[in-house]
């Protein structure tokens, strides 16, 4: 193995720590010593990779954003997909994502609550904001069409994720008192799945629609 090799493959180790910890612990509560601990290098080690806490954060919430946002932009933009067909492609990609990382939905929404202005420069600095436009411009543009009914996008955006994310961010909730008998967590989001694509079409639905 090469020098590069070994090189790219101790910094992924660190995120993967990193993003484990920040998720488990949040932001404030995980220290660059517990990070190195983690991963079983010295604290130097980690600052070799990644000089401060923050460009740490910004490489774990950078990961994130990549390996989904251009994903959902994807699906999204293709416009000649019905919209229901789309919506569950989405739903699929963060399922994906969430089931993996079932504590992400509660950490994002502490960071954000935490210090909102440093998450958005986050974000901007990872130039990610362009997904996001464009997957904002790729809707209005369908409902300018009447391909779709014209909705403010923050309803959008809050119908959306708040029927995403709330069977994760209450998991506890969820496990101990609404699975049905012999039921398991995964089962139930399945299940859910449909009432998430459901209420969106209902909320984009255009009675002239092609």
């Amino acid at each position: 193995m090469t020098e590069n090799k070994k090189s790219e493959d101790l910094e992924t180790k660190i995120i993967e720590a990193a993003k484990e910890l920040f998720i488990e612990n949040g932001f404030a509560e995980t220290s660059m010593s517990d990070i190195a601990t983690k991963v079983g290098i010295n604290r130097p080690g980690v600052h070799y990779y990644f000089r401060t806490k923050d460009k740490m954060f910004q490489a774990v919430f950078g990961s994130i954003v990549k390996s989904l946002i251009p994903k959902v932009q994807d699906i999204i933009l293709q416009q000649d997909t019905p919209i229901g067909e789309r919506i569950g492609r989405v739903v699929d990609a963060y399922y994906e994502v969430f089931k993996a990382n079932p504590n992400l939905p509660i950490f994002i929404m502490k960071e954000m609550h935490r210090d909102f202005d440093y998450f958005s420069k986050t974000i901007t600095e990872m130039h990610s904001v362009h997904y996001f436009d464009t997957i904002r411009n790729g809707l209005q543009n369908e409902m300018k069409k009447g391909k779709l009914k014209t909705v403010p996008m923050r309803f959008l955006f809050l119908t959306f994720y708040s029927l995403l994310t709330m069977p994760f961010s209450t998991k506890n909730m969820c496990q101990n008192i609404l699975l049905e008998e012999n039921e398991t967590y995964d089962e139930m989001l399945a299940k859910w799945k449909p009432y998430i694509i459901t209420h969106v079409c209902n909320l984009l639905s255009n009675e002239n629609q092609n």
